[in-house]
């Protein structure tokens, strides 16, 4: 298979003919890789494409070279991201005597915070929506990609992620949750701004051929919800099918992803019932993969499900490893719709041992099993 044949099998619950994976990295840690794609240095079978800014050029260029020299709070797209909005995490660091700086503590300047009426929001200079220009460019992407075979993540432009937190990072989040109680017409009116342009961006990523779509809002703790399932009801799920609907108006076939960092079990049955495909990133410590599998694994694949806080991080943990890839491609694997990932972003302080463990764990146990359920 190739590699965009074999994703599409997995995420379709369909058995491929090894297990597809992937890895994230975060921006400190792309940085080693200098020019190097790290997706290309490791084999990953996945590509992601994005919307860049939306202002002009110069503005943002500005904006950039106002920041401390050596400064790293994200990479280019998060800043443009940030920028674009107006959202403006004020960075409080140190000098060492490198020259570099180190980040000690981000302050959120959220541009909506002193927002008290409708008219309020509707002055607020809202991010303009991809122009066919940008449409032709993201076409342009998406077929290179498809003609070297691989698959195609379509990540619309967001604020940490695509109603929720953007929300909450314009407001604030202690205004949003009053705002959910005290204010809803104000709330919804906000959140109806933020869905309307996401729509519209989310559908240009499917008419352009994206494969998967990523959606998404950080509403999980550790062990609880982040918000109540009535607020959610209420607040968030009309305005994800909204998503949804868009993405399947241009392009049917499109897989719907959705992302949640926490314990998210009271909304998936519900996730499923809109119209979401693959849950991402399954975080073994907070919810159990193979129960997930067997409970849903007949409507919904999944995409992450290797821990990496615990034995990923500062120590050599190559034999832990193995055997929590092998476990979760013998349970969560079986029958297909499983895309193996780290949980987390891979932080500079993991060792290379433990990535190219995680990488040959893959291909062997993978391969293997897959080649026995294909027989």
């Amino acid at each position: 298979m190739l590699p965009r044949e074999r994703v599409l099998a997995a995420l379709s619950r369909q058995v491929p003919d090894r297990v597809p994976k992937h890895i994230d990295f975060n921006t400190q840690f792309r940085l080693h890789f200098r020019s190097l794609d790290p997706a290309e240095r490791f084999g990953l079978e996945v590509r992601k494409v994005q919307s860049g800014s939306t202002r002009e050029q110069e503005g943002f260029e500005r904006y950039l070279e106002s920041l401390p020299q050596h400064l790293r709070v994200g990479d280019r797209q998060t800043l443009a991201n940030y920028w674009q909005w107006g959202y403006d995490p004020v960075a409080t660091a140190a000098r060492q005597a490198s020259g570099e700086y180190d980040l000690l503590q981000l302050h959120d300047y959220n541009p909506l915070a002193e927002a008290r009426t409708i008219q309020d929001l509707q002055r607020y200079r809202f991010p303009a929506v991809a122009r066919d220009v940008r449409f032709g460019e993201l076409k342009r992407q998406v077929a290179a990609l498809h003609r070297r075979g691989l698959a195609v993540l379509g990540d619309p432009p967001h604020l940490g992620g695509v109603i929720f937190e953007t929300a909450q990072r314009l407001r604030g989040y202690y205004n949003l949750l009053l705002d959910f109680v005290l204010n809803k017409e104000f709330a919804h009116y906000l959140l109806d701004q933020i869905t309307a342009m996401c729509a519209h961006n989310c559908a240009l990523l499917a008419r352009a051929g994206a494969d998967v779509i990523i959606l998404g809002d950080d509403v999980g703790e550790p062990t609880k919800m982040l918000i109540s399932l009535p607020m959610w009801r209420e607040f968030l799920k009309p305005r994800l099918a909204r998503l949804i609907a868009a993405i399947r108006e241009e392009r049917p076939a499109t897989l719907i992803m959705y992302h949640s960092d926490g314990y998210i079990e009271p909304i998936i049955p519900e996730l499923i019932e809109i119209g979401v495909d693959v849950l991402e990133p399954v975080q073994p410590d907070v919810m159990d993969p193979a129960k997930l599998k067997t409970t849903y694994g007949d409507r919904l694949a999944f995409w992450g499900t290797v821990g990496v806080q615990t034995t990923w991080s500062a120590t050599v943990a190559t034999e832990a490893i193995r055997q929590e890839v092998g476990e979760r491609i013998a349970t969560v694997g079986q029958g297909g719709g499983l895309l193996i990932a780290p949980a987390y972003d891979v932080e500079p302080d993991v060792p290379w041992q433990n990535i190219l463990a995680f990488l040959q764990a893959v291909e062997e146990c993978g391969t293997q099993m897959n080649a026995d359920e294909r027989r």
